[in-house]
């Protein structure tokens, strides 16, 4: 069981039968009344986040979670497959449960993939990834003033970025994953 007072960031809980990663938490101890918990969570299941308020001392149970590092297959449009890079067992995520991280993941790649209780849960990507620009317009010379000096490019798994004008097809470019920005050239 864990208490209100071992709360840290990153932790996993259950309340109500949902699970729940804690994104913040504050402690709350006001002039008058019992002391509380503030807190902001994730549900794990479907990346919603909601605010919920604990009375101090209040336990939850403690959920287990592991990363494993796996070899991303392909996706057939309804599923997501992955390897175990250590016992081969082959592992089918729901193609929508995983489709942000997909923009950012080419087939071979190797991710960490979040077990809860043992169950494949959610792909935990690295801050930015380098990949190849497949496809955008040439840039010309002048058109800043309409644009602020960027155009759209589509890279190689299939994610549209916004990329400045000087970059071509064939560049490789440096994404931010959790954003989709456009960090540098590579």
């Amino acid at each position: 069981m864990l208490s209100t007072s071992e709360f840290k960031n990153g932790n996993h809980i259950e309340v109500d039968g949902v699970v729940y990663k804690i994104l913040d938490f504050q402690h709350v101890k006001p002039g008058k009344g019992g002391a509380f918990v503030r807190t902001k969570l994730r549900r794990t299941s479907d990346g919603n986040v909601i605010d919920k308020t604990f009375r101090a001392g209040e336990k939850f149970r403690s959920v287990h979670t592991e990363a494993r590092r796996m070899s991303f297959l392909y996706a057939d449009g309804a599923e997501a497959h992955f390897m175990d890079s250590e016992s081969f067992d082959q592992i089918a995520l729901p193609a929508e449960a995983v489709a942000d991280e997909l923009r950012w993941t080419k087939p071979n790649d190797e991710v960490d993939m979040l077990f809860i209780d043992d169950a494949p849960s959610s792909l935990q990507l690295p801050a930015s990834v380098e990949l190849e620009v497949s496809d955008t317009e040439p840039g010309v010379k002048g058109d800043t003033a309409s644009g602020g000096g960027y155009k759209p490019a589509t890279l190689e798994t299939g994610a549209i970025v916004q990329v400045p004008l000087f970059v071509d097809v064939g560049d490789r470019v440096k994404v931010q994953t959790e954003t989709g920005e456009y960090m540098s050239r590579v």
